[in-house]
Parts: structure tokens; C-alpha cells; sequence
């Protein structure tokens, strides 16, 4: 997949099958859409290319990251691991936000990323102040030439798929559900860092520690079943996320998995975390050797549910 990031000066030789949004989450939803972009690559032998901001309008108004589920890095995976073939990650400047719709539409999509085809859902917006929406798109497609597809959303019990419904489950601890909507397990990416050494030596677990980044959504703080993606290998177990009250001062937010049927040194591997289920709340117990009979009790728990659902 070829990234054009922060950047303008760009220029798509191919011809292309366009679509634009946040696509946070990639829930099932976003999936639908790309899906479509996928058969008409077939039927037409035309490029995928997907347009997007390098940052969110709110976390460039507020001057602070904006909470998303899934990060930029995780974005590009994700399109990379759909297929697409371009993906534009457009700088949120001045000079675009202000470009009325048609103008977006004429320079940008038709003229810089050459679609022949176009790809939305019908809440797609674009150009200054969202003015262009489905229906401009219905009106312009005569003038211009260009193929339309206009996506009915993805629902889920007669309501709409979106992150923001993802986001609600996230806050409730409804992994399953969550990851229900999402159409794979919720991740969190991260290079594994050092912890303060108690997993392996003091609790008898080995464990893999990571930060997650500013901007990205977390569930509520506690401990899940999970897998571990890693040097393209699958491994269970348990993961905390949040400070660590019971090992003295709270820790920044982190997220420490004990890995099951696991050995070897894992600092600065890179890991793809993949919550599976809610346990429990994360709490501060009076000694470690409660906190290591807890930790006994949650490799049971987790073990009996990954054997139950089949998932590693």
C-alpha cells in the first residue's frame, strides 16, 4: 500500500475507486464500504484509495489529541491488511478545510487521487463545513462522469454501526459486544517496554508491558482475557490495563499482559494486544501475595475461557 502522509503534493497516476472518512475502528460498517470498493476493483481492474485527515477537526480546533480507537499507524494496517491501495492521510490545514465541496471534489478526489469511481455512505461529508454530502455527489456525477455508490450503513438491532457506538460499548466494558461491532478483537499496538520486573521473578508470570499512545480509546481500567499477536504467532493471556496500584506509586496507564505458554526475551517487539472478554475491574490489594493469588485465579479464568471459545 502507498501512503501519501501530511502532504498535498501528490498525485495519483491510476485510475482509482475513492472513499473518504475518519474510518475509525474499521467496525463492520467501514467494512461494508471497503467491501464494496474491493468487487469493483474486480470488475473494473481500478485502484482502491482511501482519503482521510492525518489528525481529527476536534483535536486540531482543542490542540490536543482527540481519543480514537484506532491510531494513524493502526489505520494504515488496517487499510493495508483490507487491500487498499492508496491511503491519503491529508494535513487538517487552513487552506483544504476552507475548499468548498466541489472544489474538494474537482481538485482532490477527481483531480489528485483520479477516481472513476466514488465510494460513500449516505452520511459522508466533505468540503468546508461538511457542505458536501451523498446528494451532491448524485447531482455533480452527470456533470463530471465519474461512477457513484452510495452505501446504506451497516446496523446492528435497527441502529446504525458507527465508532461512536463502539466507543459506548468500550466505556461499558462489553468487550464481546464491542468486538462484536468492530468485526475483530478491540487491539492495542505497542512496543513491549520494561515493566518493574515482579511478573516473571516475584508473581511467577512472564509478562510484556506496554504504553499505549495519548490518543488512544481504552476500556475501563482492569483485567481482560486476551491474545498476543507476536512475530506472527498467537500466544493467550491476561491483560491489565491501567496504573498498578497494589506495586506502590501509580504507574502512568499501561497495558501489561501475562502471557501464557511463553518464553524468551520480548523487549522491543513490537505486539498486537487483542482484548477478548472483561474480567474483572482493576483494584489495590493489601500485599503481592494477594495480588498473586488473584493473578491464580485469572490465568484460570482466562485459560478456561480461551479452551472454551477456541480462539488461539
Amino acid at each position: 500500500m502507498k501512503c501519501f502522509i501530511g502532504t498535498m503534493d501528490f498525485q495519483i497516476q491510476e485510475p482509482t475507486i475513492v472513499t473518504l472518512g475518519k474510518f475509525d475502528g474499521r467496525h463492520k460498517g467501514h467494512q461494508k464500504l471497503l467491501g464494496r470498493m474491493l468487487e469493483l476493483k474486480k470488475e473494473h481492474g481500478w485502484k482502491t484509495a482511501v482519503f482521510t485527515f492525518d489528525t481529527t477537526p476536534a483535536a486540531k480546533i482543542q490542540g490536543k489529541p482527540q481519543k480514537v480507537i484506532t491510531t494513524n499507524q493502526e489505520r494504515r494496517n488496517n487499510m493495508e491488511k483490507m487491500g487498499v491501495d492508496y491511503l491519503v492521510e491529508c494535513p487538517f490545514s487552513r487552506e483544504v478545510i476552507h475548499l468548498p465541496a466541489e472544489v474538494f471534489l474537482t481538485e482532490i478526489l477527481l483531480g489528485k487521487m483520479n477516481a472513476r469511481a466514488i465510494v460513500v455512505g449516505t452520511d459522508c461529508g466533505f468540503g468546508y463545513q461538511r457542505s458536501g454530502n451523498a446528494e451532491l455527489l448524485k447531482k455533480l456525477q452527470p456533470v463530471y462522469g465519474y461512477e457513484l455508490d452510495v452505501i446504506v450503513k451497516a446496523q446492528d438491532d435497527h441502529r446504525d454501526i458507527s465508532s461512536t457506538y463502539v466507543k459506548e460499548e468500550l466505556d461499558l466494558g462489553n468487550i464481546e459486544k464491542a468486538n462484536e461491532l468492530l468485526g475483530e478483537p478491540y487491539s492495542i499496538h505497542g512496543t513491549v517496554v520494561h515493566g518493574n520486573h515482579l511478573g516473571g521473578p516475584v508473581l511467577g508470570f512472564p509478562t510484556v508491558n506496554i504504553i499505549p499512545p495519548e490518543e488512544k480509546y481504552l476500556p475501563p481500567f482492569g483485567v481482560y482475557v486476551s491474545r498476543v499477536r507476536m512475530d506472527d504467532r498467537y500466544y493467550g493471556g491476561i491483560t491489565n490495563i491501567g496504573r498498578k496500584p497494589t506495586v506502590g506509586k501509580e504507574s502512568p496507564i499501561g497495558v501489561e499482559t501475562f502471557l501464557f505458554d511463553a518464553e524468551g526475551d520480548f523487549y522491543g517487539k513490537n505486539i498486537e494486544v487483542q482484548l477478548l472478554d472483561f474480567e474483572r475491574p482493576e483494584q489495590k490489594f493489601p500485599s503481592l501475595d494477594d495480588l498473586k493469588k488473584q493473578l491464580e485465579f485469572d490465568q484460570k479464568y482466562g485459560r478456561s475461557y480461551l479452551d472454551k471459545h477456541h480462539v488461539i
